[in-house]
């Protein structure tokens, strides 16, 4: 088979006997070809050293910041965000931290001089984190460490719901401007989505009945650890799930060991649309573990395949950018790359040609550079 693309547009895939000229051809013989991945929820290139103040910014002041994009922070030159490339990371949903609304996320191409050369969707979705109902007690101030009901749970949620009130009747022409009831008009409007961020029963049932209470039109959870435990609803409601990356430990003692890895194929054999989550410890880093993220889901229920969905097409349905990208086919954007082999398992994700929106991107990193260094250095000592 072939694929071939000109001016950035896939213009042909079929068999190599029927495929027209191009200028330049690459032999692809016994190698893999994939579309670009994507991470969603990622910190990519808002953060470089988490040790150092001045490099992260991820987080704004204030509990109520939808107006704060993510897009502008976009640190186009990250050491970090270059590492993802070698494995195929080829676009990312950057989206914010902290607060109970952490401000807007966008998505943006791996591989720009700028945040305006990298934006692909500007300002897609608000992110809100959903109140935990229950707290752990605090063991270095004597305190049972078990769960225990949170008392600031209710007051948490009637400022969630007196903020989406007041957006949801905000005057648009009004004077002077009002930037975060300004910024939450589009999810009223069905032109952006709210992203749920909840792991929890409780907070994944409050948090959508409120949600659909207020009218809010698009909703994705991201996170659901406990997801299992309200799959009716979620049917029902029809809403998209971003889980977290296999590579946990369970949430409670008296679940399932694999319980993390088990995850995503109990969601998607009921139906729903399943992408991964890469938040948490040191997760600007570990994005470029996303590939096997897909590969451990697979390796507990899921068909390859179908795991590959789960950092391609899916996503890309998600953010709304399936039209453009993500799938191998005519019409579609040239954000591709050429593997050694199986891309989701790291001895043969070895990559040797990759290409954004049809240009051909280098795969040399910080990492690479050093690599070769001390090679050749321990070469040499021997």
């Amino acid at each position: 088979g072939a694929v071939g693309f000109d001016k950035g547009i896939i213009s042909f895939v079929g068999p190599t006997s029927t495929a027209p000229p191009y200028q330049k051809t690459i032999d692809a013989e016994g190698k893999h070809l994939y579309p670009g991945f994507i991470a969603t929820n990622s910190s990519l290139g808002l953060s470089e050293i988490d040790a150092v103040r001045a490099t992260r910014d991820f987080d704004e002041i204030g509990d109520f910041v939808p107006h704060v994009r993510t897009a502008i922070a976009y640190d186009a030159e990250s050491k970090i965000v270059e590492s993802m490339r070698p494995n195929g990371v080829l676009i990312a949903q950057v989206a914010p931290r902290g607060g109970l609304i952490s401000g807007s996320s966008s998505v943006m191409q791996l591989d720009a001089w700028n945040w305006e050369d990298a934006l692909l969707k500007a300002d897609e979705g608000i992110h809100l984190n959903w109140p935990n109902p229950y707290t752990s007690g605090r063991w270095w101030l004597g305190e049972d460490p078990g769960l225990k009901p949170n008392k600031n749970y209710t007051s948490s949620l009637e400022k969630i719901k007196s903020f989406f009130e007041n957006a949801k009747v905000y005057d648009i022409n009004q004077d002077p401007i009002h930037l975060p009831y300004q910024a939450m008009k589009g999810l009223f409007y069905g032109s952006k989505t709210l992203y749920l961020h909840a792991a929890d029963e409780k907070q994944i049932v409050d948090g959508i009945h409120y949600l659909e209470k207020i009218g809010i039109v698009k909703i994705v959870l991201v996170g659901g650890n406990e997801a299992l435990q309200q799959l009716k609803l979620l049917k029902e409601k029809n809403i998209p799930i971003i889980v977290s990356r296999p590579h946990r430990l369970p949430d409670s003692e008296d679940h399932h060991p694999k319980a993390a890895f088990q995850l995503a194929a109990e969601l998607v054999k009921a139906g729903l649309l399943v992408s991964i989550d890469v938040s948490g410890r040191m997760e600007r880093m570990y994005t470029r573990n996303l590939p096997f993220y897909a590969g451990s889901f697979a390796g507990y229920g899921i068909e390859k395949e179908t795991a590959l969905q789960l950092i391609t097409s899916n996503p890309a349905k998600i953010l709304g950018i399936d039209d453009q990208l993500e799938t191998l086919e005519v019409g579609k954007q040239a954000t591709l790359f050429l593997c050694e082999g199986d891309a989701l398992d790291m001895r043969t994700n070895i990559i040797h040609h990759a290409f954004i929106q049809g240009r051909k991107i280098s795969l040399e990193t910080h990492q690479t550079e050093l690599w070769k260094r001390y090679s050749n250095k321990y070469g040499k000592a021997n």
